[in-house]
């Protein structure tokens, strides 16, 4: 018998989702976070999860893989290492200058983070490659020995190392890191030749800055927390999710930890997609509300949109990842009242500690906070009575809020979930809209503990017509950590025309991504029918600035089929993102991106049969509730899910819980229970 788990450590709980090889069954357990050392709250998770499930040995688990936000933590609250940096000659202060836009647009006094590297240990050399790759001025070996010894000195720990056109020919960076470990044994090393081989200077240079600033702090994280599962008697080799939804071993991770950055949501989209795909719903936008945050992301034709990078704290992050969209709205987020007497919520969240008032310890109120006094959650515990809850310090938090604005104490609940609504609502129009996509033409699909409770008022407010709610929605994440593949990416920026004379030096370069492929196959033991590429290109129009990535199908072959196909698809991904295209315009392709897929053991989706039991074994309650102050509370019928079988229809207002989340319907919904024990809600009309 062997055992998969999955491990979500986010701000407010730690999801535990083991599935049973033999049995087929799913358990989930939630522990509070420890953020101090978020390690001790998945040593505790692993081992409640395995005791709640009959005493099991941390030994018989063949498959461990593991969500950290500990890299965008360390990014987030200035606790990375005291880095250095390498450049050539000229260029020390463009991790300052960057791109020469201000933060904010309208705003002369926003200020610009500051670097992760001081002036005084941004060190230059000198050195320069041409953007055709020839040496011009060979490298000074003697000046980077005196710049080591320089960074070693003022007591750094990491080094990056950047130079001009190194993704051309990496020579000099790779000869500076091998005299940084010679003289310096004990740094932390990053090369932008590894880290990001792509054109745009800035982007490169501040990508492989926050790589050396939070990579000791990625490394010891995951040395520690590899030993400390060995010492518990875990044999199977540990896995982390990468920001591109796939996972690698912690090693791997150990020196490329800036891919790390979206590890928490990743999977949970990736799991979302797959199994939404299997339930018949290929167009979806995915909704994971937790303690601190939302994150949102689109999925196409059962395929998680991808990204190239984004901006963290206000650096940009240039890496492969899933394009998802973060927003400081989560059931941890505080109401408060702006100067001009206004309602307010987030981002300032109450996290795991002190958390809610009603949690016993927090005195402001946070979004969970109003859902209790509403009654929409459960007023006297949580989590199957794991938690208990205070109602009543959840009335006095909202009554601090409501007594200055003038309302009563529901008004005031039912404002803080409106405004929350919006700030959702806004963050899936940067995802969709934004973007060229119609919202009403996808289902929305919420998962995290807070997700599925706001997702009715959220689709209402988009016009979205259909909800589907995973089985294990609270530990949504954790599950997709069991149903994702082991997965790197390969790039290379070589801009040069798209045309029917150039398919074969096109098909050239995606040969030579693949053969890296292939030893990456071979060194992870990928068998050879367990191996997947997915082929990119980023295209513009010659003379643009900007690219958009077009995929390449892998039946395709670029140089039979030509780039007829290509050309088509970039042209209607143009008019889709910016309203016209330019069927005449020459094409010119910047960067070549390869996926590299390796299929992993993964959680198998069954389907169900109607038991032909009666609905009515599911009610376990009635529970006064308030949707709206002019009618006040009113009886609402309460399920529980695990009740709940194929076939079975409810017709709100209703209240569905389940141990790691509760569900909502607003009068109107009509949810059904699907095969694959799913609930598909239909919204109700807009009142």
């Amino acid at each position: 018998m062997s055992l998969r788990l999955g491990v979500d450590t986010g701000g407010t709980f730690t999801d535990v989702v083991a599935f049973d090889d033999a049995t087929g069954q799913v358990h989930v357990r939630k522990v509070s976070s420890t953020p101090d050392d978020p390690g001790r709250a998945i040593l505790r998770g692993v081992a409640e999860i395995l005791e709640q499930i009959g005493g099991r040995a941390i030994g018989e688990v063949s498959y461990f893989a593991h969500g950290t936000t500990v890299g965008t933590n360390a990014l987030l609250t200035g606790n990375g290492v005291s880095t250095g940096l390498i450049t050539t000659r000229g260029f020390r202060d463009l991790l300052e200058l960057g791109r020469g836009r201000r933060p904010a647009m309208y705003d002369p006094q926003a200020d610009k983070p500051a670097p992760l590297v001081p002036r005084q240990a941004r060190v230059e050399v000198t050195e320069r490659v041409r953007h055709t790759g020839r040496i011009e001025t060979p490298l000074d070996e003697s000046e980077v020995r005196a710049a080591v010894r320089d960074l070693r000195d003022q007591g750094v720990e990491a080094v990056a190392i950047c130079l001009l056109y190194s993704y051309v020919d990496p020579t000099h960076e790779g000869r500076i890191a091998e005299i940084v470990r010679e003289e310096f044994p004990e740094a932390y090393v990053s090369m932008s030749s590894e880290v990001l081989p792509e054109f745009r200077e800035y982007e490169r240079l501040s990508t492989v800055v926050t790589n050396a600033y939070v990579g000791p702090v990625v490394y010891r994280y995951l040395a520690a927390l590899r030993e400390n599962l060995a010492a518990q008697g875990l044999r199977a080799v540990p896995h982390v999710t990468q920001s591109n939804g796939g996972v690698i071993p912690f090693a791997t991770a150990e020196a490329m930890p800036v891919r790390l950055v979206l590890s928490g949501p990743s999977t949970g989209v990736v799991g979302a997609a797959q199994i939404c795909s299997a339930a018949g719903f290929d167009d979806i936008i995915t909704f994971d509300m937790g303690g601190t945050s939302s994150d949102i992301s689109l999925v196409q034709h059962g395929r998680p949109k991808v990204t190239s990078g984004m901006e963290l704290d206000g650096r940009p992050i240039r890496s492969p990842m899933l394009d998802i969209h973060t927003v400081g709205a989560g059931g941890g987020s505080l109401g408060w009242i702006d100067s001009g007497g206004h309602l307010r919520v987030g981002p300032q969240s109450a996290g795991a500690s002190p958390g809610p008032a009603c949690y016993g310890e927090g005195l402001e109120a946070a979004v969970t906070d109003a859902n209790v006094v509403l009654q929409m959650l459960n007023p006297e515990y949580l989590l199957n009575g794991q938690m208990k809850i205070d109602r009543e310090a959840s009335v006095r938090a909202v009554r601090r809020l409501a007594e200055p604005l003038g309302l009563s104490v529901e008004e005031t609940a039912l404002g803080i979930l409106r405004v929350v609504t919006a700030n959702m609502a806004r963050a899936i129009r940067v995802v969709s809209v934004q973007r060229g996509y119609d919202p009403r033409d996808y289902a929305l699909v919420p998962f995290g503990g807070a997700g599925p409770l706001h997702a009715s008022r959220l689709a209402r407010e988009l016009r979205m017509r259909h909800i589907v709610v995973p089985e294990i929605p609270g530990a949504q994440s954790a599950m997709g950590l069991l149903m994702t593949d082991v997965k790197t990416d390969y790039m290379r920026t070589q801009i040069m025309p798209v045309s029917a004379g150039t398919a074969s030096h096109l098909d050239e370069v995606f040969t030579g991504l693949a053969r890296r492929a292939d030893e990456w196959f071979d060194e992870e033991d990928v068998p050879a029918e367990g191996r997947r590429l997915v082929r990119r290109l980023e295209l513009r129009y010659a003379g643009q600035n900007f690219e958009l990535p077009v995929e390449v199908p892998e039946e395709h072959d670029i140089v039979v089929g030509g780039v007829s196909q290509i050309l088509d698809a970039f042209h209607a991904a143009h008019e889709r993102v910016y309203g016209y295209r330019s069927p005449e315009a020459a094409v010119e392709v910047v960067t070549f991106r390869l996926e590299a897929h390796g299929v992993a053991p993964r959680v198998e989706m069954t389907r169900s049969e109607a038991d032909g039991g009666g609905i009515a074994e599911a009610v376990v309650d009635t529970r006064e509730t308030c949707f709206d102050p002019d009618r006040g509370y009113e009886p609402v019928t309460v399920y529980d899910r695990g009740r709940l079988g194929v076939g079975h229809r409810i017709v709100g207002p209703a209240i569905i819980e389940q141990m790691d989340t509760t569900t909502v319907l607003l009068p109107g919904d009509v949810c059904v229970v699907d095969e694959l024990r799913n609930l598909v809600i239909e919204i109700g009309e807009q009142a």
